[in-house]
C-alpha cells in the first residue's frame, strides 16, 4: 500500500509524525509521504521513525498556490534537500499568515467580540494557525453553534472576519519544490473548480510551467472522476499519484492509506522517484 498525501500535528492532522508512522505500520502501508502545509517541522521525526520501522518515507510539502475561481494546492514530493532552502522562504510564508491571523483577530476585536491571539495559539496546539482555529474559538464563545456556521457566516470569502490569504504563485511554488529536489504534483485537482472543457488545457500548460504530475487518486475524489484524471494525465505524459490527505480525527473521512471511494491508492511505476 502506498499514501503520498498526508499531514500530521506540525499543520493542521491530529497525529505527530512518529505516531503518523506507527498507524502506517498498523495499517500495511509500504510507502508514505508527509505532506504537511507550509512546513517541513516534521519531516526529520518522520522520516527517523520510518527507517526505525523499515518502511519507505517520501519527505513531501503542500504548498497554497494564488488560483481563482477555486483552491490550488501543489504537492512537492521527494523533497531531499528541504534545508537548502526551502525552509527559510517558508518562513517568509509563515509571516505573511502571522499578518493576516493578526488582522483577522483585530476584525474581530472591533465586531465587540473579544479574542486575544493567545488564545488561537493555544486552539492551534502546536499546529500551523488557520480560519479553522478561529472557527472552533467563535463555537466554544457561543457566536456559533457549530464551525460550519462560523464560516457561513464569519469565516468564508466575502464574510466580515475574511482576509485574502497572500499564497504563492504557480512558479515561485515550482521553484521552491524543484530547488529542494523534489516534484511538482497538483493536489485535489477537482479543488480547481474547473470545467473538463478546460482541464486539459489547464493542465498542459501547467505541465509547460513546470509541473511533473497530478495526484488522480485522492479520497476525495469520486472513482468516474479518477479516471478522468488519469486519462488527461497518460495524454500529457504526467506522472499520476494518489494519497488519503489524512488529517487524523479532524478528518475522519480520510482514512490512512484508502483514496477514492475507500479503495487502496495504486502505485504507478511512472513515479520518478522510489517507491
Amino acid at each position: 500500500m502506498i499514501d503520498l498525501h498526508t499531514h500530521s500535528t506540525e499543520s493542521d492532522g491530529t497525529c505527530t509524525p512518529s505516531e503518523l508512522i506507527d498507524l502506517a505500520v498498523l495499517r500495511g502501508i509500504d510507502t508514505i509521504a508527509l505532506t504537511d502545509h507550509d512546513t517541513c517541522a516534521g519531516l526529520d521525526e518522520a522520516r527517523k521513525k520510518a527507517d526505525k520501522k523499515g518502511i519507505n518515507f517520501i519527505p513531501g510539502i503542500e504548498l497554497e498556490i494564488s488560483f481563482k475561481p477555486g483552491e490550488f494546492h501543489l504537492l512537492g514530493l521527494n523533497i531531499i534537500n528541504w534545508k537548502d532552502g526551502l525552509d527559510s522562504a517558508l518562513i517568509e510564508i509563515m509571516n505573511k499568515r502571522l499578518e493576516r491571523n493578526l488582522k483577522m483577530v483585530q476584525l474581530i476585536n472591533d465586531s465587540g467580540i473579544e479574542l486575544d491571539y493567545s488564545e488561537v495559539i493555544d486552539e492551534a496546539h502546536g499546529q500551523v494557525i488557520g480560519r479553522p482555529h478561529f472557527a472552533s474559538l467563535l463555537v466554544k464563545k457561543k457566536i456559533v453553534k457549530n464551525t460550519l456556521k462560523a464560516f457561513e457566516k464569519y469565516l468564508a470569502a466575502g464574510r466580515p472576519f475574511h482576509i485574502e490569504k497572500e499564497a504563492l504563485s504557480l512558479e515561485e511554488g515550482i521553484k521552491l519544490i524543484k530547488q529542494a529536489g523534489g516534484h511538482p504534483v497538483i493536489a485535489h485537482p477537482m479543488s480547481l473548480f474547473l470545467s473538463w472543457g478546460k482541464m486539459p488545457e489547464r493542465m498542459e500548460y501547467w505541465k509547460e510551467v513546470g509541473v511533473e504530475g497530478i495526484e488522480v487518486w485522492h479520497s476525495g475524489t469520486k472513482i468516474k472522476n479518477c479516471l478522468r484524471l488519469e486519462e488527461i494525465a497518460d495524454k500529457l505524459g504526467l506522472f499520476k499519484t494518489g494519497g488519503s490527505d489524512f488529517h487524523g480525527d479532524n478528518r475522519k473521512d480520510r482514512p490512512l492509506g484508502l483514496g477514492a471511494g475507500g479503495r487502496e491508492i495504486p502505485i504507478d511505476p511512472l513515479i520518478p522517484f522510489p517507491v
